[in-house]
């Protein structure tokens, strides 16, 4: 990827407000977060509402992270071509613009359809939110932006569910699941008015940066053949010819291959810096991104459908009961951000085997429970799983990326971004697969508790995979590598909270 560091320094705002171009920013941050993990609520709602299929409700979540994992590729080099500020603002007008299309949706195709723009638009909005931090703050401020950033991330990971279930449970004004997405118009609202008035308008790169569509449609479309299967192949009753769809995945993902090559011999701009791949330790820092999303992600949609579909919970007990697992993830952030440097790779492991061990739990608990399963039954097992997950989030990308060189950091980044998308994307078609083939044919809490246990074992499965893949990585984070440079400290921790699990 080219090199667009040629930037004019923009002229940053007075003081006062800079603090509103921060929670502009920050209103931006938590739209993503938010539709993130709201579908895990909503789901059984649009179920009802819309008669929507059980895989339709796999697409609803899969098809957002699926479009963000695309548009991320190229999300951060629209930024550099016309100015971060003028692509947040398009960006946050498109997400709101889709969120109200899934607000309005008369039907499931309609829903998935404003999932995929929802994705797409905060592909733009995204990468552009840590660059305008920086370019709002000098760098002695930025340790308070970002100190006052991460606590409220968490406390959105933790409330934004629980909200999502009371409006879905007060059902104003009749609207039911749709306000979860609508409650995202006041918040662009702000974030366009306030990024107006307090954002500083980046200049655009000085360089000549050409975008490489043909590698974003291969990137995509591979992408694509490669989830669908997983998600179609059970309703349709795994027809011969979804195994050439998969394979047909591996060629086209060949092709983005042999096309990104072919642009870097020329010295054109790619999507994906190969050299980065030659790596060990980062190709199988690769791996293990998209297993350790893949499990996370797939294995809280079916525990969010066990509690509604199966036990037969409201929106917020559902919700409620989750709550555990966020609490878990952001105490879990905060140990892991502190023992980092003092533990290194070793927190990779130490993190996932409490993990395991919380699995293995909550393993028990499903097959020593019944139709009165409750929510402090699961708060201890679920709790546990957060911590140890939280433990990983912090450090993962800067321990990937502790080999990679100063210039070939930006195209490191954006790979794992994307590919932690593309985990989760993975994560709900395949798990979510194995959860639905096992509720069908069994009575209805006994079959959607062997599915819990099912999809248990089969995380835990993908976890102690994480752990010896985890053993490919450097045992070193980028930031306590000599060779590390200062702007890799601001951006790489907290990027992953930001694009949401």
């Amino acid at each position: 990827m080219e090199n667009t560091e040629n930037l004019a320094t923009p002229t940053r705002p007075l003081p006062a407000r800079r603090w509103l171009g921060f929670f502009a920013v920050l209103a931006a941050i938590i739209m993503n977060l938010l539709d993130s993990t709201v579908v895990n609520v909503a789901a059984p709602s649009i179920r009802v509402d819309l008669g929507a299929s059980y895989a339709d409700l796999q697409w609803i979540a899969a098809g957002y992270t699926l479009a963000l994992a695309v548009g991320l590729m190229t999300g951060g080099r629209l930024g550099d071509l016309f100015g971060r500020r003028t692509m947040l603002m398009i960006g946050v007008a498109g997400f709101a613009s889709a969120s109200l299309g899934c607000a309005l949706a008369p039907d499931p195709r309609t829903l998935i359809a404003a999932r995929v723009v929802q994705g797409l638009f905060g592909a733009v909005m995204i990468p552009q939110c840590f660059g305008l931090l920086r370019d709002l703050f000098l760098p002695a401020e930025l340790g308070k932006a970002f100190g006052a950033l991460g606590p409220v991330i968490g406390l959105s990971t933790i409330l934004g569910p629980i909200v999502a279930g009371t409006l879905i449970d007060a059902n104003l004004f009749g609207t039911g699941w749709r306000m979860v997405f609508g409650i995202n118009l006041p918040l662009a609202v702000f974030a366009v008015v306030g990024g107006l008035k307090a954002l500083p308008r980046s200049a655009r790169s000085r360089r000549t940066i050409r975008l490489d569509g043909t590698g974003a449609l291969l990137a995509g479309t591979g992408m694509f053949l490669l989830v669908y299967p997983l998600v179609q192949g059970r309703e349709q009753g795994w027809p011969t010819w979804m195994a050439f769809v998969a394979a047909g995945s591996v060629a086209v993902l060949g092709l983005f291959a042999a096309q990104q090559a072919r642009r870097s011999r020329r010295g054109a701009a790619t999507l994906v810096e190969f050299s980065v791949l030659t790596k060990r330790s980062y190709a199988g820092g690769t791996l293990f991104t998209l297993v350790f999303f893949g499990a996370i992600v797939g294995f809280s949609l079916a525990v969010g459908l066990l509690l509604q579909l199966g036990l037969g919970y409201s929106p917020v007990h559902a919700a409620l009961t989750m709550v555990a697992w966020a609490v878990g993830a952001f105490l879990g952030s905060g140990f892991g951000a502190t023992m980092m440097h003092k533990l290194n790779r070793r927190i990779l492991h130490l993190g996932l085997i409490i993990m395991a061990v919380s699995l293995g739990g909550l393993y028990l608990v499903f097959t020593h429970s019944g139709a009165g399963l409750g929510g402090w039954d699961l708060a201890p097992a679920l709790g546990g799983y957060g911590f140890g997950m939280g433990m990983i989030f912090v450090p993962l990308f800067d321990i990937v990326m502790g080999e990679v060189r100063d210039h070939e950091v930006g195209s490191a980044s954006a790979i794992l971004e994307s590919l932690q998308q593309l985990g989760a994307s993975v994560g709900v078609a395949g798990l979510g697969t194995l959860f639905f083939s096992t509720v069908g044919g069994h009575p209805r809490v006994a079959g959607f508790l062997l599915a819990g246990e099912r999809v248990t074992l089969v995380t835990l499965g993908l976890i102690a995979l994480a752990f010896v893949l985890a053993f490919l990585l450097p045992h070193r984070a980028r930031q306590a590598m000599p060779a590390a440079v200062g702007t890799v400290e601001v951006e790489s921790a907290p990027e992953q909270e930001l694009i949401g699990v």
